[in-house]
């Protein structure tokens, strides 16, 4: 529960002076540590304080909740945003200052490199002044320049951090309202989407802050721009400036298309998401049934419609990319086109100078603008949805107060009518049902224990505290009553054992009791217990009632909802509920006298004389677990009743494993992951063609540029050679059409080739992801049941939503950026060496030391890209956790420290996410200075050589020069961010490389008919669910003959799972297991599981239609599945739904009750009509009614199959014709049931003997009868034994049917 206490690094920012800040030398240390070893959580600074998720969030929230008042009061809805603009503006204005100094230098850079150029333009070799001038401009420009390489990346790391802090306060009070949210609102909203909003719409924020200031900055810029070009060249600046300003409108609407596709694409992925969160929390149920193929068409079918969406928005992107990267070329030519065509004479000084200031109003105008605007759309977006999440239903604060220590506890319900069945009573108590009329009033503190047991990431102490004091003595006593002694001895650091979603699995009992245990310690004084006893085996059962229900509880007010009807006896006062309306209420005795419709209920319990022992349970109590956990995980403690003396100790090797921490991969990305990710996509050919596309665009991209500066070179030797004839000055013309023509061929070239290179790149890499999802599915589909026991589902659903994510949206774009970015970078210094080729003298020193500060970068970054996500996962797990222990939190009253442990997750990541924008302005700040000390040394080179270079070749490499700033660190990053994606991709591929369980179908088909028999024979059967796991069965040999119905008994861990599990090899057994002269390892695992029907015990419905989840495959016509609904009495459940069959279920179909789910599971077996049937006893959290009809359906419908019933209760399983008793994975006992009790020492004898004397006799009785109405049907009279006259035949035996 508390967060992990680390020692924490105070941040060094806060103590860092001026010079650090600017060049973020603070974080020296932190590259050193990370160049020589892994970064691990500890290496983290602590956030600052201003950045803490808690104060972040509560001011935000401060804000809201006066908008929400004063839009109360005009009866208007209020805005979020309106919120987050008075929370924030202040400091954020005052970046808008950096954003205009910026913005003002990126002008004033082109007109000191157009009087450099004009340096060239007059040179006379003897002009002194000109010179000194020439070097004065050289050494203005490099001030420039470096003043821009320090600002841009404050700016940046600034707005970037005031992003990350409206996420983080975002982020906050999502959480907040997700402790709130009432019934009514959870009904609207699934947990997925609430993790969605956490996870995909806060992100928004962090982008959208980076571009905000654009929105005004790009149009003043735009007008600044227009005015010196109209000094330079005149009126046919227009011409450039209109093409950049109609590229604007297009780049606008290719925005709103695009989030417009965007919204959809995300509709599609939440479908999609949804559904594979069903299908990986299904996956057993689905192996078992054989349904894989089903879910893989839903699944693909799904995916397709996304990715449909996926690809029209990436094709935009494309073109979105394509517009930018010729936007310039196109603006130059017309311009320049223009400005020939009026008849003026073109030179260098005014071609570049034009060509800097398109360059440097490009990037604001066609980049940062457009961004802004779509940014800003996403961002309105994902606000509305976050606000409509903001305003749903609360729950109504009725707490129950004490009012003072002397007051009477009561609690007092009345005419209350509320929608409801057991568990509904209490939710109402607890206030979270709403009630529609009547009153509750609970006085005192509530504790609340949930039917589905739940546990949050932390110990098991932590999970039982509850952030309560520890006192030793009350918390060992605590232990004691809940029977979790014995199990926490097992683990392997005692109760100090970290479980829940990074730790250990705990078997269904185990959690129950350890629900119990957190309300017992929490002492309060009203206790509302949801059927905790339904989930562990008899005998814990009775302890837990007696030890800590009659006992430790007596003085508080409990009520106990239960299907456990032997309980009954020691309760004050018994209300009974049916169909939501109370039927009863009285004391037991009352009942017994009044013999209403309550006489029937208890008719199990009547036989049942007995001493007045405060509920001595009949054997009525059921465990909920799924197979894996218990048998693999996790050895269950069995209170054993003091009479055997012996306690057996439980085989060690069955004791946790531990969940694996995820793994990071280490260092660089194989060059392997890209080859296959191609691959995936594309051809070898398609890939070859691609290159050269490529390569193509970057050659017409320099060349255009070339030409001008060629053209001008010519036009001046004229203007000097006509100078030096005549002496009179009069210009010639240069062929205009050649040159023109030549120059809008390569402009045609340049846009042709560009546009074909976005799209193909963008179709490649989509398809790419579309085949990798397909090829990680398919592979996910056939991993063995062991893979998702290992795995927590949330990292596996990681894979399918964010790494898939980044697959189609995020690393497609950035390959494509990077990739035109690092061939423009070559065309630069090519274009340099060409003309000054000594250049390559400094330049390679400042490769070399490009090259390793790249790779200390990396180094890490890379560890700090890792932590960032693997410190994010606990974020998401935390916020599904609480929402599953919703109820419990606010019973205990827990939401304020919930909400702590939430702040303390966020600032963790906060922690990596900090160090991730401060580290990549690191770099970039020192990335700037290299490109700087380039333009500089460009500038003075050009000036020293100046005799031998003309102006054109000066004006083209400084010009390429000044682009190299931002453009060279922005291709490093991209570098940076593509390998970083690619670690995604491995991910994936990780994932499509599982190992595989036995194919689906083999050469070898059994006849459609098989098994006709249903004999089952297991010879030597040895099996364990992992290769180094414990054996759970072993030496197993037992013939099970056609049409037996047989019962399985053991304790928890005897290996009863995992019989079924072998029978049904969710893992290979060793051995050899017959059905009908088959040998089932010899068959495909579908033509198996198919032929095996099984009532799981935890019954599943997935969300679809009900037709769906009884026939997945439209096998059978709509009359079957009616009359299998009426078989299992569902007919009138599934009528009353407004679509009848075709109704879709909920989310896992909660809306309908645990019983009413497992008669579907029913009916699909009813269906099936399959030889064998397996029953997991599946009456954990059923009441006897449903349970007595589930057994009683079983007998009549499946009298002609071969039925293994697993049992918790010898009641269900007394009357079978064989009984196997297992223990520790050994067969110890086989045989009828009659014949094993004569065994007084046998394991079976014991076990009836543990559950009390009257119940047992009554076992022993019904067995004896079975045996001999079987056997020697003659001695039987009129269902009476007729030897036996001792018997009291008004003791009312009432279980007529002989066999089961």
């Amino acid at each position: 529960m508390e967060p992990v206490p680390r020692e924490e690094k105070p941040n060094p920012l806060r103590d860092a002076n001026l010079c650090s800040r600017l060049f973020f030398w603070w974080l020296n240390p932190l590259f050193i540590t990370g160049h020589k070893r892994k970064l691990e959580e500890d290496d983290m600074y602590k956030v600052l304080p201003e950045d803490s998720s808690e104060k972040l969030g509560e001011e935000l929230q401060w804000y809201w909740d006066k908008e929400v008042q004063k839009a109360k009061k005009r009866g208007k809805t209020p805005h979020l945003t309106k919120a987050i603009i008075l929370c924030y503006w202040k400091s954020y204005l005052v970046f808008g200052i950096f954003t205009m100094i910026e913005e003002t230098l990126k002008i004033v850079q082109p007109i000191f490199l157009g009087k450099i150029i004009n340096y060239f333009e007059n040179y006379g070799s003897s002009d002194e002044v000109a010179l000194n001038f020439a070097y004065c401009y050289a050494a203005a420009l490099s001030v420039c320049t470096l003043i821009l390489a320090i600002m841009h990346h404050l700016y940046f790391y600034h707005v970037q951090r005031a992003g990350m802090k409206l996420r983080v306060a975002m982020c906050h009070m999502i959480y907040r309202k997700a402790l709130r949210l009432s019934n009514v609102a959870m009904a609207k909203t699934t947990t997925g989407q609430i993790v969605n909003l956490l996870s995909n719409d806060v992100n928004k924020f962090d982008q959208v802050t980076i571009f905000l200031h654009f929105l005004w900055a790009g149009p003043i810029q735009a007008v600044a721009v227009t005015v010196l070009l109209w000094i330079e060249i005149g009126p046919s600046c227009l011409a450039g400036m209109a093409v950049l300003i109609i590229l604007l409108p297009i780049q606008t609407c290719i925005g709103r298309l695009f989030s417009s596709l965007r919204s959809k694409t995300a509709t599609l992925t939440d479908v999609r998401i949804r559904t594979m969160n069903e299908v990986i929390s299904g996956m057993k149920i689905i192996k078992m049934y054989a349904w894989e193929k089903s879910f893989a068409e839903l699944v693909n079918g799904l995916r397709r419609k996304e990715i449909a969406m996926v690809m029209k928005s990436s094709y935009l992107r494309g073109l979105n990319l394509a517009s930018f990267f010729v936007a310039s070329k196109i603006t130059v030519f017309m311009t320049f086109m223009a400005y020939v065509l009026l008849g003026n004479v073109i030179s260098a000084s005014r071609v570049f100078v034009a060509v800097s200031l398109y360059g440097a109003v490009r990037l604001t105008v066609t980049l940062f603008f457009p961004a802004a605007v779509e940014r800003v759309s996403e961002a309105v977006v994902s606000i509305r949805r976050i606000k409509n999440f903001l305003m749903l239903d609360e729950v109504s604060h009725f707490s129950p107060q004490l009012h003072g220590n002397n007051e009477n506890v009561i609690l007092h319900v009345q005419d209350l009518t509320c929608y409801w069945d057991k568990s509904s009573l209490l939710s109402a108590v607890l206030g979270e049902l709403p009630k529609d009329k009547g009153l509750i009033n609970a006085t005192g503190r509530i504790a609340y224990v949930s039917q589905q047991p739940w546990v949050f990431s932390g110990t098991v102490r932590s999970n039982i505290l509850f952030d309560k004091e520890y006192e030793k003595e009350k918390y060992e006593k605590v232990l004691k009553v809940c029977a979790l002694k014995k199990d926490l001895e097992l683990l392997a650091n005692g109760d100090l054992t970290v479980i829940g979603d990074r730790g250990a699995t705990l078997s269904g009992g185990q959690k129950a009791r350890v629900n119990l245990a957190r309300a017992v310690y929490q002492d309060a004084d009203i206790y509302l217990l949801d059927d905790p006893l339904s989930a562990v085996d008899a005998e814990v059962g009775r302890h837990l009632f007696e030890k800590c229900i009659c006992q430790a509880l007596h003085q508080k007010i409990s009520v106990l909802v239960t299907h456990q009807l032997q309980y009954l006896r020691a309760a004050n006062q018994i209300l009974i509920l049916k169909d939501g309306k109370m039927v009863g209420k009285g004391t037991y005795s009352e009942f017994l006298r009044s013999g209403i419709d309550f006489a029937s209920l208890l008719k199990k319990d009547e036989e049942v004389e007995q001493p007045s022992v405060p509920g001595t349970p009949n054997l009525k109590s059921a465990r909920s677990r799924t197979f894996s956990e218990s048998s693999v995980w996790s050895q269950d403690s069995s209170v054993h009743s003091q009479k055997d003396g012996a306690v057996e100790q439980p085989p060690a090797e069955n004791a946790l494993a531990v969940v694996p921490e995820e793994s990071r991969s280490e260092g660089k990305i194989n060059f392997r992951v890209y080859r296959k990710y191609f691959t995936a996509g594309a051809n070898y050919f398609v890939i070859f063609i691609l290159l050269v596309f490529n390569i193509l665009a970057q050659v017409a991209y320099v060349l255009q540029d070339w030409w001008l500066s060629y053209w001008a070179n010519h036009q001046e030797k004229l203007n000097v050679t006509t100078n030096g004839n005549n002496g009179a000055n009069e210009t010639e013309h240069l062929d205009l059409n050649f040159y023109l023509g030549i120059y809008a061929g390569l402009t045609v070239a340049t846009i042709l080739f560009g546009i074909i290179r976005s799209l193909l790149v963008f179709q490649v890499l989509v398809n790419s992801g579309q085949t990798l999802h397909n090829k990680m599915f398919q592979s996910i589909l056939k991993a063995p049941v062991l893979f998702f026991d290992r795995n927590p589902i949330g990292r596996i659903l990681n894979r399918f939503s964010k790494d898939i994510g980044h697959l189609d949206d995020l690393l497609p774009l950035t390959f494509l950026d990077f990739v035109q970015t690092l061939l423009q970078i070559f065309g630069v210094v090519a274009v340099a060496v060409a003309v000054i080729p000594w250049i390559l003298i400094p330049l390679i020193p400042l490769f070399i030391l490009f090259i390793f500060l790249r790779r200390y970068f990396l180094d890490t970054s890379r560890d700090i890209k890792r932590l960032e996500s693997t410190t994010r996962s606990p974020v998401f797990s935390h916020l599904s956790s609480s929402l599953q222990g919703l109820w419990t939190i606010r019973a205990l009253k827990a939401e304020e420290r919930f909400q702590k442990l939430f702040d303390a997750h966020q600032d963790l990541h906060s922690e990596a996410w900090f160090l991730f924008l401060t580290t990549s302005r690191w770099f970039a700040v020192r990335l700037d200075a290299i490109c700087a000390i380039f333009v500089i040394v460009v500038a003075f080179g050009s000036l020293l050589l100046a005799k031998t270079l003309n102006a054109g070749q000066v004006g083209l490499a400084l010009s390429y020069a000044i682009t190299l700033m931002g453009t060279f660190q922005w291709g490093v990053r991209q570098s940076a961010e593509v390998e970083n994606l690619m670690i995604s991709v491995e991910r994936v591929m990780e994932y499509t490389e599982l190992e595989k369980e036995a194919p689906w179908e083999t050469n070898k088909h059994p006849p459609p008919e098989w098994p006709s028999q249903g004999m089952i024979a297991f010879e030597n059967v040895n099996f364990t669910y992992s290769l180094d796991g414990p054996l759970v069965l072993r030496h197993l040999s037992v013939l099970i003959k056609p049409k037996e119905k047989v019962g399985i008994v053991g304790r928890t861990g005897a290996g009863k799972s995992s019989l079924i599990a072998a029978l049904f090899r969710l893992a290979e057994p060793e051995g050899k297991i017959w059905i009908d002269k088959y040998l089932t390892s010899e068959l495909g695992l579908h033509d198996l599981r198919k032929k095996i029907s099984i009532i799981p015990q935890e019954p599943v419905l997935f969300t679809g239609t009900m037709r769906k989840n009884l026939d997945p495959f439209n096998e059978y016509t709509d009359e079957e599945l009616w009359n299998a609904l009426e078989e299992v009495q569902l007919k009138e459940a599934v009528e009353d739904l407004p679509n009848k069959m075709e109704t879709q279920l909920a989310e896992s179909g909660s809306n309908f009750s645990v019983g009413q789910r497992q008669l579907v599971c029913l009916a699909r077996a009813v269906l099936k009509k399959n030889r064998i049937l397996i029953i997991d006893e599946a009456t954990a959290n059923v009441d006897p009614r449903t349970d007595e009809f589930i057994q009683k359906t079983i007998r009549e419908k499946f009298a002609h199959c071969t039925v293994l019933t697993i049992a918790h209760r010898l009641n269900t399983i007394i009357d079978s014709d064989r009984i196997m008793v297992l223990d520790a994975g050994r067969l110890k006992e086989y045989g009828e049931p009659y014949i094993l009790l004569q065994e007084q020492d046998g394991l079976f004898y014991k076990m009836v003997q543990q559950v009390g004397k009257t119940e047992a006799a009554s076992l022993i009785e019904t067995a004896k009868r079975v045996y001999f109405s079987k056997n020697y049907p003659e001695v039987v009279q009129n269902g009476q034994l007729a030897t036996d006259s001792s018997l009291d035949p008004s003791s009312g035996l009432c279980i007529t049917e002989t066999a089961l």
